[in-house]
This record gives structure tokens, sequence and C-alpha cells, in this order.
């Protein structure tokens, strides 16, 4: 006996667009912590019918971008200073591992990927500035030779994306990150990878009392503003 399947009632694809589309306005703070979201005008925006935007939402939802709204409906996450200090934690272990596993099989990081965040580091996009800091540390999981590594950590950068702005937004602080990512290509060119694996951790820890102390002063200053 052939077993009978359900149809499809939305294209996978055109869900997936959706949710990449969302998720991306989430991540790059187009659509704010706390925005209230609705199947109808996501869907008049998108230029899409209502079914793949609820199957997107769904998603985000289950991913922790959305979550459900008082009333009815969702919103937007609130940033969680906890969770993203929990995140960095996750981050910090699975850099460890990659920039050992690259220092330990003689990886050679693309040069190209530290010119572009010289670069970025003396303009003012912000934007740039976070997608130079990416893609360094996705040319650190692959240096490392295991696809798992970028396969676990994808996810949690969305979520760091929504709070890294805010710390690059000081010049001083742009030209440290890129500091640490010299030394950190330089520990794993040297196939040192015991320095490589301290100095990524030092990085993520850095970057963690950084964000997080900034999203703190954010979330006290929209609740004294509330308050007032």
């Amino acid at each position: 006996m052939t077993s009978s399947l359900l149809q499809l009632t939305a294209v996978p694809d055109l869900v997936e667009q959706v949710y990449s589309r969302l998720l991306d306005a989430i991540s790059e703070g187009t659509l704010p912590p706390g925005e209230r979201l609705t199947q109808e005008d996501l869907a008049q925006r998108l230029a899409v019918s209502r079914q793949p935007v609820l199957q997107a939402l769904r998603l985000l939802k289950k991913d922790g971008f959305v979550e459900d709204a008082p009333g009815r409906g969702v919103r937007v996450t609130q940033l969680d200073v906890g969770w993203i200090a929990q995140v960095y934690q996750v981050r910090g272990s699975l850099d460890a591992l990659a920039v050992r596993l690259a220092a330990e099989r003689g990886a050679r990081l693309d040069p190209a990927v530290m010119r572009q965040g010289r670069l970025a580091e003396s303009g003012r996009d912000v934007q740039a500035l976070i997608q130079a800091d990416l893609a360094f540390h996705r040319a650190i999981y692959q240096a490392s030779g295991n696809p798992l590594i970028a396969q676990s950590i994808d996810l949690h950068w969305h979520h760091l994306k929504r709070v890294m702005g805010a710390v690059l937004q000081s010049t001083q602080q742009r030209h440290t990150v890129w500091d640490d990512h010299e030394a950190i290509e330089h520990a794993i060119f040297s196939n040192d990878a015991d320095s490589a694996v301290r100095l990524v951790q030092e990085h993520a820890h850095k970057a963690s009392v950084q964000l997080t102390a900034r999203l703190s002063e954010q979330i006290q200053h929209l609740k004294t503003g509330a308050q007032g």
C-alpha cells in the first residue's frame, strides 16, 4: 500500500525567502524590539500572500526572534542582557574550537578579509563593520575544516547582530576589534593553537562585556523615559 502525503499549502522557497527577509530586518534593527507584526501588513510590504508570512513568523517564534504580543498577534522579541551573555558563551566556545583546529591544520585566512575589516573600521557604515566582523569569524570556521561549527553558530549570529551596532558606533572600540582579529590571525598563521584559543576567548569575553553593558544602558534609558 502506498502511503499518502498531504499537499503542501505554500511554496517552501517562498517561506524561506520571507523568513530570511524578516530575519535580516530584525537583525539589522529595521524591525526594532517590541514592534508588533501583523500578517496583513507584512504580506502587503513583501508583496506575498499571508500564508508564507504565517509560516515564516512561526519559524521566527521557534528561533526566538518574535514572541506573543499582549492581546493577540506577535511582536519582535525584546533584547535580553542575560540571553545575549549566554549566546556569547556558546560563541566563545565554538570560536575557540575553530581557531584550535585552524591552527593545528596550518590553515591560512584570506588576506582580503582583514583588508575588508580595516577598511570598514575607518568608515562610518556600522552595517559594513558588522558584515566585516562576521566575514572574519566565518573565515575561521571555514579554516577549521569542520562544517558543523558554522552550522551550529549561524543562528546565534543573528541574535548578536541585533546589539553589535551600539558598540561599533565607537571608533576606539572598532580599532580594538580589528587589533584582536589581527592577533588571532597571526596565532593561527604561526600554528600556535594555545595562543589562538586564549586570544579568541578574551576577544569574545570583551565583546560580551561591552555589548551587555551598552544594552543594559539602553534598557535603563528606555525605562527611565517611560517613567518620565
